[in-house]
Order: C-alpha cells, then sequence, then structure tokens
C-alpha cells in the first residue's frame, strides 16, 4: 500500500482530499517525524518545497489545470471546489499504481474493502458481474495485496482458448502425449505456480473439464495429458463469470460441486450506471492514460461530467474508455465539454425526452422498472428500505432510479414526500 504524506497546509486546506484518498486505500503518512522513505508520494502546496520532486504532487490554489510529472520534476494541479470530484481523481490518478483500482462511489468503496479483507485468506474467490466492470482489475488487487503478491498472475479467458486444447492449455501435457506434441507443455495452472490464476468466463468451460478442475482445487494437484502421476500446485484459483452460475447450474450447464467449490467467497461488480459516483474519477483516470505526451492535458467542464453522469452505460468501463478516447481526439485545448462527448448509441434515458420516436427495448423494460418501483413503493406505504429490500436492490440505487425517472418526467414520489428520500 502507497503512502501518502500531506503537508500541514494541504491538510488545511484540502482536508476532505486526503480523507477521500484514505478512503480510497492510500495509507496517510505524517511530516513530523522528519524521515524521507523511498516510498512515500508527497501533497505540498504551491509554494513550498517538494520533499522529493518526482513523488510529489504541488497543489495550486488558483486556475484548473493538470501537469503530470516529467523529466523528474513534481507533478502540479488545481482546481476549485466545483472541479472537486474530478480533481480528486486526477490526484488519485497521479499518486497510484497502474494496478491499483479506481473507485470513488460507495458501493464501489466497500466492494474493495471487502476484497482487501480477502486478499489476506487463501481462499478460492468467485467474482460475478456484467463484461467490462473490472472483475480481472479486482482479481489483480486481490493477488497484489494477498501473500501471493510476489507470485506468478496468470489471466486466460476460457471462452477464448479452443475446446480441443483447453485441457492441455491449463493442465500442461507430456511429450507425445496427442498428435503433434513435439515438446512437453507446462500449463496454466503450473505457470502460475505459487501465485493467483485467474479463470475468466468460467461459465464456458466445458463439463468435463469441470470434473478434472473440481479435483484440481480439492487435491491441489494435476495429472498433465499423457502423465500418470500426479503434480502438487500450490495456486489460488480466482474465477470470474458475467452469468449467474446458479442459472447455470439449474440448466445444467455448470456443476454444483465446482459452483460451491468456487463460490467460497462471492464478489460482485456493478453495472457502471449503478455506481455513478465512480464516473468522474474514472474519467479523471482514462485522460491521463490515454492524453499521452500532451503538455496539456484536457479537464472535462461541469457539462461533460453531467452528460457522463446521465448516461446509461450499457457497455460499462470499457464503453467510458472508447467516450473518453474520442473527447480526447475532439478537445484541441485545455478543455473537455459536452459537445466533446460522443456516445456509441444515445442513452436510454434522454431517448426518452423526445416525443415522436419509436418505443425501443431499452425504453419499454425501463418503463416497467419504473412502474414496478411505483406499484412496490405504494405497496410499502412509502418505505424506501422496504421498497428497496424487496425489489432486491441497495437503497443508494433505488434513489439513482427514482432521480433517473424525475430527469424522464415521470415524478414516481410525489414532491411532498421527497424530502423523505434527501
Amino acid at each position: 500500500m502507497r503512502s501518502i504524506v500531506p503537508s500541514a497546509a494541504i491538510l488545511r486546506q484540502h482536508y476532505a482530499l486526503v480523507s477521500t484518498l484514505r478512503t480510497q486505500g492510500f495509507a496517510i503518512g505524517s511530516f513530523e517525524d522528519g524521515k524521507l522513505r523511498s516510498a512515500d508520494l508527497y501533497l505540498v502546496a504551491e509554494g513550498e518545497t517538494p520533499p522529493a520532486a518526482a513523488r510529489t504532487v504541488v497543489i495550486g490554489t488558483e486556475g484548473r489545470y493538470i501537469v503530470p510529472s516529467r523529466d523528474g520534476q513534481p507533478a502540479r494541479i488545481a482546481f476549485s471546489g466545483a472541479d472537486a470530484a474530478v480533481g480528486a481523481g486526477f490526484v488519485r490518478a497521479l499518486l497510484a499504481e497502474p494496478e491499483m483500482p479506481t473507485a470513488a462511489d460507495p458501493e464501489s468503496l466497500a466492494l474493495h474493502t471487502l476484497a482487501d479483507r480477502v486478499a489476506a485468506a487463501d481462499i478460492t474467490v468467485l467474482i460475478n458481474g456484467p463484461t467490462g466492470t473490472g472483475k480481472e482489475v479486482l482479481a489483480r488487487s486481490i493477488h497484489l495485496k494477498s501473500a501471493r503478491a510476489n507470485g506468478p498472475f496468470v489471466a486466460i479467458n476460457c471462452a477464448a482458448l479452443p475446446e480441443t486444447m483447453l485441457e492441455a492449455l491449463l493442465f500442461g501435457h507430456q511429450k507425445g502425449a496427442f498428435t503433434g506434441a513435439s515438446s512437453g507443455g507446462e500449463g496454466f495452472f503450473r505457470a502460475a505456480n505459487g501465485g493467483t490464476l485467474l479463470l475468466d468466463e468460467i461459465a464456458e468451460l466445458p463439463l468435463q473439464l469441470q470434473a478434472k478442475l473440481l479435483r484440481a482445487l480439492q487435491e491441489r494437484e494435476i495429472v498433465p495429458i499423457g502423465a500418470t502421476t500426479p503434480q502438487a500446485i500450490d495456486v489460488r484459483v480466482i474465477a470470474c463469470a458475467n452469468r449467474d452460475l446458479q442459472d447455470e447450474v439449474a440448466a445444467g450447464r455448470f456443476r454444483a460441486d465446482l459452483y460451491y467449490r468456487l463460490s467460497v467467497f462471492p464478489l460482485t461488480t456493478k453495472p457502471l450506471a449503478d455506481r455513478p459516483q465512480d464516473v468522474p474519477a474514472l474519467a479523471a483516470t482514462l485522460i491521463l492514460r490515454h492524453a499521452g505526451n500532451r503538455m496539456t492535458i484536457p479537464w472535462p467542464d461541469q457539462s461533460a461530467i453531467q452528460l457522463l453522469m446521465r448516461h446509461d452505460w450499457p457497455g460499462n468501463v470499457r464503453e467510458l474508455e472508447n467516450v473518453v478516447q474520442r473527447a480526447l481526439l475532439f478537445a484541441g485545448g485545455d478543455t473537455i465539454s459536452a459537445e466533446h462527448i460522443v456516445f456509441d448509441r444515445p442513452a436510454a434515458r434522454a431517448a426518452n425526452d423526445q416525443p415522436g420516436q419509436p418505443a425501443t427495448l431499452g425504453n419499454i423494460v425501463q418503463m416497467h422498472e419504473f412502474q414496478a418501483i411505483r406499484e412496490t413503493l405504494a405497496a410499502c406505504n412509502g418505505s424506501r428500505t422496504e421498497t428497496a429490500k424487496r425489489l432486491g436492490i441497495s437503497e443508494r440505487t433505488l434513489r439513482y432510479r427514482l432521480a433517473k425517472a424525475r430527469e424522464q418526467g415521470d415524478d414516481i414520489v410525489p414532491a411532498t414526500n421527497r424530502t423523505a428520500w434527501a
């Protein structure tokens, strides 16, 4: 874990920023002991001397800009309170290691806090969630915060490997074990020995291989193709799925015993639309990642951020990354505005505001969703807690859905009752 050492001036002027960085996983150090550690990062105010220039972020008070560290010089940034969300995202991106997850929404922060606890226990983990919601990022974070951090991290996509070769690729093979095996192969399990093996899209694993995977997990040994003697392995397995594995078990496409062996500790990543406070932080991280060697890093203004937060993100973080790269292409100056934001398609909530437009499947689903919320609210006598419980969502997600309905002119909660939902 990286340690940030803020100066006294930063603690006075930007205490909220320091608190935000703490919640995002940074340890906060102090200047009081006077010791400079090689791994420490520093936050100082404009006019203060950087303790270690290449590891220092200087925060100014005037203007709005961001200058990454180059040629051993400190990084520099300035922003006002109106840009605090994006500013905190840029500061985090300047300080974080490349593998560190980006999270600012309360639900995402809670997930990563739980993942940190899971990392300390050497158990199998199952991560469920839609495509593009950061399952591999979360898995890598668990690996790096575990006792296996110095071992290999091997990630494979079960859907991308040829089914005829999958067994050999996973468990290895001996020379001459099959036609074309002119030499032996260690396989992914042995390649990950001492570290972590990520099996992405585990639902695509053929049934016959699921039995062999189950034995490898239970016995901690594998039998390469063509071998007769088991070989011990020391591997932590993290499995990811974008489909509900319980549904797959019920349909007979996934072994129940393997499901329960993988699901020692399940984690779930949410769609980006359900964690809107992550959007400014992710946008800042992606802008820095794709800005290249630009002398001026464009800053997304309020119109751009509001547009991004209103979008429903069917493609999740991958779609946001595409939008950011387009915005960097269209923005020639120091600001990314709403006019530079180009989506793959209009947001469903925006499409509903256009009279005369034909109903799309997304619009129909959304209208039924609003009706379900309205009916459940009525049945629960307006209780937010009970409504969220019956719908199987969090109260924060329910508030977000209600706000989305109001944006489209469907005021589910009467104005007289709205203060109770603030």
